[in-house]
């Protein structure tokens, strides 16, 4: 370990904006914003490398930290001309956590540290101010307490609303009908006097001598450890943890930890304490945004109690063109009735500098900046400037029109758009300023927000559907059978199941909104238990939701509430066409898009698809008029019987892949013949089999033990894929004559056609050959009937592990492999994905793997088989087409291996299109960074 202090001061810093690894992005924003002039409260850094090494060593400090800590208090003494535990003159200093990328509001922050009884009023008579000091002390210790101590934060309500009580009285406000809400509105801390808030203080310390059995520490040294230790201990508390899950954030990193000479905005209406961004988050508009509060320090801003005022004059409006190279410009907007209360207004000096000084970060960073600013008694301190968190609005029209002003390159502008936050622009999305109660949390398995009323059977969702209710269909887990409820739905929530489930897979292609694996629901009779947890993970009830209720699904972020909440409509802007041209450009992978009707078809191709990657047939046999010939099909007692079925479902096929074909003009579809078990197309339970006991005219035991004859011990290994065109050959014809007869009816209108028949499952050479064989056969049947021929290409998906392994072999019956990667992981792993949700949450958790292998690919096991099926396949086939069809042909960081790998093409869900095309460009952009500039750069 290097060194472990970076101090920065008096126009000074140890450290700088690069080192964001080594001092997290708060210090590393503290250090720049230093060197650069800006006044910032001078401070010190105690690295990520000392948070890893803490915990290394059993959560103790390493040897030597306390020491140079100690060193760098004293340079701030200097700096400062006051002292660190002194009455006569106090140093008083914040304690903030900060990891490189912002995690805002998930780790702990402790102002005031270093005050005592005496230092209290040391500081009290050093100001001039006793109510001041009082404030600021009565202030740590419920903190520190809560942070340190753990001593939970409501223990300290009570005393405090008896306090407001009591100042409520002197102040002629009576208080006997008032919620403690109301009666914080109506008596803020800033009502507090001298006398009520040193009653305060004594009856604070007396909780946490009562909950800790010791009184609370004096030494400011000892509180200092303490605080120190507990921002290390925050990087692991449950929120930072589902945060980082969240957002991919590894362990790994551990947190910084800033100490900072504190600065005050509760100094009096002189101070105040604000944020500010410099251009709007929510819509990218270039204008500078935020609030501020006057009196007040920065947790007064986001706690709710006192409602913040504006920046500007013009309200909500903001500077017009402030981050940008030419300076502050004007003031947008019309004015509001907020403009007394402005900055603007209260300090015209303060907000001029700011308004200067936001727009110097902007230029500096070249990238919208979130900013945390103080005012003590009129003077501007920053205390924090940090990359600004946006919505996926919001970085697309910043990256684009920052690349206009000239701030930064087209290039950089597409690597500044994270590709999953498209999203967003793509699904209605939860109103970010709509009140909402928290149900569950789950894996956010397909994006867009959606609400209606919960029913629990597939029959029931279509029924109130075609009512024109809204509905959301729960579930334990969906299945093929559940496909017209899914259809009919707003959204989907399952219980088990993870991201490439059955209701993750189906819910993204058809663009509706999923919750999967929401473990804390459980789903029987009709009704749903959902237990309720605390901020720390720990049960604390259960509820039951019955049929009928209202719920909210946030498939972006796995958020289930309760109640309707608002949405905010989709919609694309010029900004997000602009920037896909772009990075158009500059990709070289190409984006196709698994559809499986031509309503896909259509969306796939409005999102920039350049083909279809994966067209499943066997969805193809759900709708009620084909799935009885189907099981037809399936009980049928010979190949007599099943041809005669098979008869029955040949015109739905030819029509769907007809409209297929018609939708994808000139592009290629590859078409995956019939893949899953048979006995997923049988009812299982006993009303269903009675039913179609009765449709068919079957007694239902012959039905039953039909099934039994079907079921396996593993599906997912057992009689699917090639292995039914070897059993019974005459489903693969059936299936081949309709997508050639489509073809060549197709092309006999004068659209060109493009079709790939691709056999999934195939493990030897052999069967490729049957199947080829099979194919072709029908393929001249039907040129000889119809007077015409079209170019079929033949090829397969590489599903297993010794597939990839004899790629070389299939390759000299294939002409193109798609490299199915869902499978293919489950086979190389031996993990089921249906229920790998219930272990592989605690695998990632404990460094197993760095993500869910189901949702990004495994580089170093399933990558590597990609790999030798490449290797190989070219071998045998110079230039063989290959591709990806799973669901990590959507997934950017897997994305990013292909383009390494060397593929030609990566499949996903219509509605991922545009995230492909984004991370395809962002990676052959790093391809070429890592292999140098060129030549014209």
């Amino acid at each position: 370990m290097g060194r472990s202090i970076y101090f920065f001061g008096g126009g000074q810093a140890d450290g700088d904006a690069q080192q964001k690894e080594l001092l997290g992005g708060k210090g590393a924003g503290l250090a720049e914003m230093t060197r650069l002039g800006i006044p910032v409260p001078p401070g010190f850094t105690v690295t990520t490398e000392v948070c890893n090494a803490y915990y290394a060593a059993g959560k103790a400090l390493p040897a030597g930290v306390e020491d140079e800590i100690r060193a760098a208090i004293g340079r701030l003494e200097s700096l400062l001309d006051a002292r660190f535990g002194s009455p006569e003159a106090p140093l008083l200093v914040s304690v903030r956590s900060g990891a490189r990328a912002s995690m805002p509001g998930m780790m702990d922050t402790i102002l005031n540290l270093g005050l005592n009884d005496e230092i209290a009023r040391g500081l009290a008579k050093r100001t001039g101010c006793e109510r001041f000091a009082l404030d600021a002390y009565r202030r740590f210790i419920l903190t520190y307490a809560d942070i340190v101590l753990g001593v939970p934060r409501d223990r300290f309500e009570e005393a405090l609303g008896r306090a407001r009580k009591q100042a409520a009285a002197r102040l002629g406000v009576d208080a006997t009908r008032l919620n403690a809400a109301e009666l914080e509105r109506k008596v803020p801390d800033s009502l507090l006097d001298p006398e009520s808030l040193a009653a305060l203080i004594q009856r604070q310390k007396d909780i946490v001598l009562g909950a800790t059995g010791r009184p609370f520490p004096d030494d400011p040294y000892a509180q200092l450890w303490g605080a120190i230790r507990a921002v290390f201990d925050s990087w692991k508390n449950h929120r930072a943890q589902v945060y980082r899950k969240m957002h991919d954030i590894p362990e790994a990193w551990g947190t910084a930890c800033n100490v900072q000479a504190m600065v005050f905005g509760n100094l009096g209406d002189d101070s105040g304490t604000g944020v500010a961004f410099t251009r709007d988050p929510s819509t990218g508009e270039r204008r500078f945004y935020g609030e501020w509060l006057p009196n007040a320090q920065g947790e007064d801003v986001v706690a709710g109690v006192r409602t913040p005022h504006p920046l500007s004059k013009s309200g909500a409006g903001g500077v017009s063109g402030a981050g940008g190279v030419s300076g502050a410009g004007g003031v947008s907007g019309t004015g509001g009735v907020d403009d007394a209360c402005s900055l603007e207004a209260q300090m015209p000096d303060v907000y001029a500098e700011l308004v200067e000084v936001q727009a110097t970060l902007e230029r500096h960073f070249r990238d919208m900046q979130d900013l945390e600013f103080t005012i003590q008694q009129k003077k501007l301190f920053l205390l924090q400037c940090r990359t600004g968190k946006r919505t996926g609005r919001a970085a697309v029209r910043i990256a684009v029109e920052m690349a206009k002003e000239g701030l930064i390159s087209q290039r950089e502008a597409i690597l500044r758009v994270e590709p999953g936050s498209i999203d967003q622009l793509l699904h209605p999305s939860i109103d970010p300023s709509a009140p909402k109660k928290l149900l569950a949390r789950g894996l956010p398995a397909s994006p867009g927000a959606a609400t209606g009323q919960v029913v629990f059977s597939a029959d029931e969702a279509e029924r109130r559907a075609g009512q024109g209710k809204a509905v959301i269909l729960v579930r334990s887990e969906t299945s093929p059978e559940d496909i017209h409820g899914m259809k009919a739905a707003r959204g989907i929530l399952t219980a088990r199941g993870g991201m490439t489930s059955h209701a993750a897979v189906v819910a993204r292609g058809m663009g509706k909104s999923c919750v999967a694996g929401c473990s804390a629901i459980s789903v029987s009779q009709g009704q749903m238990a959902v237990t309720l947890y605390d901020d720390h993970g720990h049960p604390t009830d259960t509820i039951t939701v019955k049929a009928g209720d209202l719920i909210t699904l946030d498939g972006g972020t796995g958020t289930v509430y309760l109640g309707a909440v608002p949405t905010v409509p989709a919609a694309l802007s010029g900004e997000f066409e602009e920037l896909m041209v772009w990075a158009d450009a500059v990709r070289r992978l190409r984006v196709r898009s698994n559809a499986d009707t031509p309503h896909d078809a259509r969306t796939a191709r409005n999102f920039g698809a350049e083909g279809i990657g994966l067209c499943r047939t066997e969805h193809m046999f759900f709708d009620e008029e084909r799935i009885q010939a189907m099981r037809e099909m399936i009980l049928a007692d010979g190949e007599a019987g099943r041809r005669r079925a098979l008869a029955k479902l040949l015109p739905f096929q030819r029509g769907d892949f007809v409209g297929v074909f018609r939708e994808m003009a000139g592009l290629p579809v590859t078409i995956r013949l019939l893949d899953p078990p048979l006995h997923e197309f049988l009812p299982q339970d006993e009303a269903q089999l009675h039913q179609l006991s009765k449709a068919m005219g079957v007694p239902a035991q012959d039905l039953s033990r039909k099934n039994e004859e079907l079921a396996e011990y593993n599906p997912m290994l057992g009689h699917r894929g090639c292995r039914l065109a070897i059993t019974s050959p005459e489903i693969y014809e059936m299936q081949a004559r309709a997508i050639v007869e489509a073809a060549c009816e197709v092309a006999a209108a004068g659209i060109e056609v493009e079709p790939e028949i691709m056999i999934p499952l195939s493990m030897t050479r052999r069967e490729l050959a049957i199947t080829r064989a099979l194919v072709e056969g029908v393929a001249e049947k039907v040129f000889a009937e119809k007077g015409r021929r079209v170019d079929v290409r033949f090829g397969t998906m590489i599903e297993l592990p010794r597939a990839a392994l004899v790629a070389g072999e299939l390759a000299e019956e294939a002409e193109f492999f798609s490299f199915g990667t869902n499978d293919l992981t489950q086979t190389a792993l031996g993990i089921s994905r249906d229920d790998a949700g219930r272990f592989l949450g605690a695998y990632v958790e404990a460094g197993i793997f760095a993500r869910d292998p189901f949702q990004s690919l495994d580089a170093a096991g399933v990558g590597e088989l990609v790999e030798i099926g490449r290797d190989r396949g070219r071998a045998a086939r110079p230039g063989l087409k290959l591709g990806v069809c799973g669901e990590h042909g959507g997934d950017p960081s897997s994305i990013a291996f292909f383009e390494r790998a060397g593929l030609d093409y990566v499949s996903c869900s219509p509605f991922r299109v545009p995230v492909a095309r984004l991370a395809a460009a962002q990676a052959a952009l790093a391809a070429e960074s890592s292999r140098g500039p060129r030549a014209t750069d």
